[in-house]
């Protein structure tokens, strides 16, 4: 698929960014920058989802010296970023160097895509369809001890009574909130969070979480365990409810896999090229694995971006790409419903 795009031509005159912040329902401030490329009288954009607050303040981007002005293919402005160092000082995390490449290069294809006035779906001859979404929640705050509650599910469960779900277990679940989560029918994901080491969502492996969340939600795909000693053998026969997400930043990635995936959470910031997208996506393809979109609390272009990649790829998933409102602390009762519209064709990404 990358072929139909890498020679798309590029005109870059401009690039600035724009901070966004928003409150979540997970407990913390959510900070981005959206970044515009501008040339030729158009202008893409693309967002970039690290989670470092300060590097989305506007000096720190004033502090990088990018000489990106030119005309270029889309392939070879990807191969000049190669070259370029995107961070004024060394990120916290190595990941949040594709987080903002992934940036740079999605407001590179949307700009490419508007100069030569068509659309990525006409571009890889593929029809968009109505996206079904799940709706992602913490049901324990980061910045509060206060115990998990089904409070939220079910608030949501009142507007959109066949919403689907995303949860994140903690070791915090009791056995009353399993079930009562049990009994809505509504958990299609449950997040173990093995991955995200160093982090404030980071979840210890808990054998005597995963035994009891297998056996109550027999249906449920299982995403991104921590598998040890302790933890493999709980899986033994469930592998095809396994889904992989932080580990997956390419095809080298999942190839390098404890067993053959069955699901994939596809995040394109994971990816940091289009061209590594691109190719993932065509490999789970051949070999039927089956994908659904992922967010990173995006604030502005980048969740339509992920919603538009769904569209396109990946309709029919659980995908957790919801809209904004749906990360909000109080999100209401104004609330699309899943799937989502396809929107009316526009140039761009």
């Amino acid at each position: 698929m990358y072929d139909n795009l890498a020679d798309l031509p590029l005109r870059v005159e401009s690039l600035d960014a724009d901070r966004r912040e928003r409150d979540t329902s997970s407990g913390f401030t959510r900070a981005t920058s959206v970044l515009s490329l501008a040339g030729d009288g158009a202008v893409g954009r693309g967002e970039d989802v690290t989670y470092d607050t300060e590097e989305h303040d506007p000096e720190r981007w004033a502090e990088l010296d990018l000489s990106l002005a030119g005309e270029y293919t889309l392939d070879s402005f990807s191969t000049l970023l190669d070259d370029l160092d995107l961070f004024p000082a060394p990120p916290d995390r190595e990941s949040f160097r594709h987080y903002r490449r992934w940036a740079v290069e999605s407001a590179a294809l949307d700009l490419a895509l508007r100069q030569a006035g068509t659309t990525l779906a006409d571009r890889l001859g593929r029809s968009p369809d109505p996206v079904r979404f799940v709706a992602s929640a913490r049901l324990s705050r980061v910045d509060s001890d206060d115990p998990p509650t089904a409070d939220r599910v079910q608030r949501l469960l009142d507007v959109h009574p066949d919403l689907g779900f995303k949860l994140d277990p903690t070791p915090e679940w009791t056995a009353d909130l399993v079930d009562e989560l049990a009994a809505t029918g509504a958990v299609r994901i449950l997040d173990l969070k093995g991955h995200y080491r160093g982090t404030e969502v980071e979840t210890p492996p808990d054998p005597d979480l995963y035994e009891r969340l297998i056996e109550a939600f027999p249906e449920s795909i299982i995403e991104d365990p921590a598998l040890m000693e302790a933890t493999r053998p709980i899986f033994d026969g469930h592998e095809s409810r396994v889904a992989w997400d932080v580990p997956i930043t390419g095809v080298d990635s999942i190839e390098a896999l404890p067993f053959e995936p069955a699901w994939l959470n596809i995040k394109p910031s994971r990816f940091g090229t289009v061209e590594s997208l691109l190719e993932t996506i065509s490999y789970c393809d051949r070999r039927d694995i089956e994908m659904y979109g992922g967010g990173q609390f995006e604030l502005d272009v980048g969740r339509r971006q992920i919603q538009s990649l769904a569209s396109l790829f990946y309709p029919d998933g659980p995908n957790d790409v919801a809209p904004m409102a749906y990360n909000d602390p109080d999100p209401g009762t104004d609330l699309p419903g899943s799937p989502l519209d396809v929107p009316a064709p526009e140039a761009g990404f």
